[in-house]
C-alpha cells in the first residue's frame, strides 16, 4: 500500500530485535531508526545489524516511546508493530503524527479490539487511510505458533542449563499456552495510513 520512496527516512518504534526492522531497510533502501528500552534485544539487532552490513543505514536506539525527541517532520515512514497500545492508540496517533514529513506514511499493527473506532480515530487525528488488513488466528498459527512450537521441541531435546535459553523457552512455552488456551486472542490488525 506505500509507494516506494527513493532513500526513505523510517521510524520503528518498539523495534525488539529488529527482525522487521531489518527487512524495512532491505525493502526500502532507506535509513531506518529503530527504538526499544529492551536493551538485551538491542544488543541482538546490533548484532544483526552488522552481520547484515547495513550499519551505515540502520541504527538502534534505547528510548521510550514516551520520550521521543526526534525533529519534527523528519521521517517518510513511522513503522509500528505491536507497541502502540503501550501509549493507546489514539495517543500513538496524534503524539507521532509531528515525525513525520507532510504526506508521510504510518503502518500500525495493532491488537484486533475496537477496529471501527480506531478507524475514526484515524480520521479524526489527520490521517488519511489507505487500508487495514486482519491477520486472523489462523495466519498467526502458521507464520508464529507452528514455527514457535517447533523449536520449542527442537530445543527441548537438546540437554542445556544455559539460565538465558532456559528462559526464553519457558517464556516461548507461556506464548504458546495462551494461544492454544486463547486462540481467538491472537488475531490483529495492520492500519496503513498517510498525513494529510
Amino acid at each position: 500500500m506505500l509507494p516506494q520512496i527513493d532513500r526513505a527516512r523510517i521510524l520503528d518504534i518498539g523495534c525488539g530485535a529488529g527482525i522487521p526492522t531489518l527487512e524495512l531497510a532491505r525493502l526500502s533502501q532507506g535509513d531506518v531508526i529503530g527504538i526499544d528500552i529492551d536493551q538485551p534485544a538491542l544488543d541482538e539487532f546490533n548484532r544483526k545489524i552488522r552481520k547484515a552490513g547495513l550499519s551505515d543505514r540502520i541504527r538502534a536506539v534505547n528510548c521510550s516511546i514516551f520520550d521521543m525527541d526526534f525533529p519534527d517532520e523528519s521521517f517518510d515512514i513511522v513503522w509500528s508493530e505491536g507497541s502502540i497500545y503501550a501509549i493507546g492508540f489514539e495517543r500513538g496517533l496524534r503524539e507521532w503524527k509531528r515525525f513525520l514529513k507532510p504526506g508521510g506514511f504510518m503502518v500500525i499493527h495493532d491488537e484486533q479490539g475496537n477496529v471501527r473506532r480506531k478507524l475514526k480515530q484515524i480520521s479524526s487525528c489527520g490521517y488519511e487511510l489507505l487500508g487495514h488488513f486482519i491477520l486472523s488466528k489462523e495466519t498467526w498459527l502458521a507464520e508464529y505458533f507452528a514455527p514457535l512450537e517447533r523449536w520449542i521441541a527442537g530445543s527441548e531435546t537438546r540437554d542445556t542449563d544455559d539460565p538465558k535459553i532456559l528462559e526464553e523457552l519457558h517464556q516461548a512455552r507461556l506464548e504458546l499456552d495462551m494461544f492454544k488456551k486463547y486462540p481467538e486472542r491472537n488475531s490483529s490488525v495492520c492500519f496503513v495510513m498517510r498525513k494529510n
